[in-house]
Formats: structure tokens, sequence, C-alpha cells
């Protein structure tokens, strides 16, 4: 009975860990240039989902990743190695209560041109200074000419705010690891079950 019951609870903290996995991180494959140089097209990123709970809020600078606009209703489930083609990835310009204009090939927020080392290329378009409306974030893609943003007129609704970007952990030079990582995942969590009903049956046979 002790043996059942030992085994039982190995199962649910691998569940535990699971779910709470499912929660607070998620994988994701860059599917565009938008982001270049900062992003490579099938370059592979963690988003840290839970970045923006508990009452913090997206910052100028971060880079997150969005449900993309006018592409319907959000998952309801959002699995780690699921991948939505309608989601986007981009960085926060300006934040709610904040004006933006662009021109003169650079980015004004409140009236200050951004310093940008991370963009490929200065944008060569305009927009007419805008007031970002509370609950709203203007989002620009580091590939300036060649990004669909917010300066083509859309802004992003907190709630389509997945989460934050992590980390890079793995870059498009080499092949897709995450059909490797769902085993090795699967191995490891089998492999604690196994050492951990291995240790119970030891320590009843003491």
């Amino acid at each position: 009975m002790k043996f059942i019951r030992e085994f039982l609870l190995t199962l649910l903290i691998a569940a535990v860990i699971f779910i709470g996995l499912q929660i607070s991180i998620k994988s994701f494959e860059v599917f565009n240039v938008s982001m270049l140089p900062t992003f490579k097209e099938h370059d592979l990123i963690i988003v840290n989902k839970l970045a923006y709970a508990f009452d913090n809020q997206p910052r100028t600078g971060d880079v997150i990743v969005l449900y993309a606009p006018g592409n319907g209703p959000k998952p309801v489930f959002d699995p780690f190695f699921t991948q939505h083609p309608s989601c986007f990835i981009k960085r926060v310009i300006a934040v709610p209560g904040d004006s933006v204009e662009i021109r003169d090939r650079a980015v004004f927020v409140n009236g200050r041109p951004l310093s940008e080392p991370y963009i490929n290329e200065p944008p060569g378009y305009f927009m007419p200074e805008r007031l970002i409306d509370a609950g709203q974030y203007f989002v620009l893609g580091d590939n300036r000419n060649h990004s669909n943003d917010s300066h083509t007129g859309w802004l992003v609704p907190r709630e389509d705010i997945i989460g934050k970007v992590w980390f890079k952990y793995w870059v498009a030079e080499y092949p897709d690891i995450r059909f490797i990582m769902i085993p090795v995942f699967v191995l490891i969590v089998s492999a604690l079950v196994i050492l951990m009903i291995a240790d119970a049956a030891n320590s009843k046979k003491a």
C-alpha cells in the first residue's frame, strides 16, 4: 500500500511540474524576418508567460510575443510545444500615456528620439504623432522597413500579450531540436519516477 501511495505521489509531482511549465513558459519559433538582426527566421525562443503577472506591465524595450491582430479567438489551452503562426514577436516602443512619432528616419517617444543600436536600419517611413491609450502598447519590429507592426495603425491590447521573450535557446543555423526535447523531457520524468519507485521498494525491504 505504501508503495502505491509513493508511486501516485511521484506521478502527482511530475504532473504538477508539467502543468507548472505549461503555465509559466512557452517555446516559439520565429517565423519571419521582422526582428532582424536580433532574431532570425526559425530561431527558437523561450517566452516567460508570467513576466507580466502580479501587476507587472510591459516596458519600453521589452521584446514580447503577442497574438496578431485580426486572427480570431485566442486558444484556450496553449501547450508548451505548440506553434501558432498567428503570433508576432515585436519590441515594445511606447506604453500607455506615451506619445510616439516616426520622422526623419527616427522614432520619437514623448518628443525624444530613441537610441536604437539593435535595429537593422532606420525607418524609411513617416508616422504622425500618436498618443497611446490606456491598456494599449505600441510595438515595432527591429527590421523596421520589413515589419507588420504598430506603424501601420494597430496597437496591442494588454490581454493579447502572451509574454516576454526570455532567451533564444536554438539558432536558425542548426536543426530544430524541439522534437528531440519532447522525448528527452518524457525520459527524464520517467527516470525520476523509476528512481523514486526503486527507492521506495528498497526502503520497504529495509
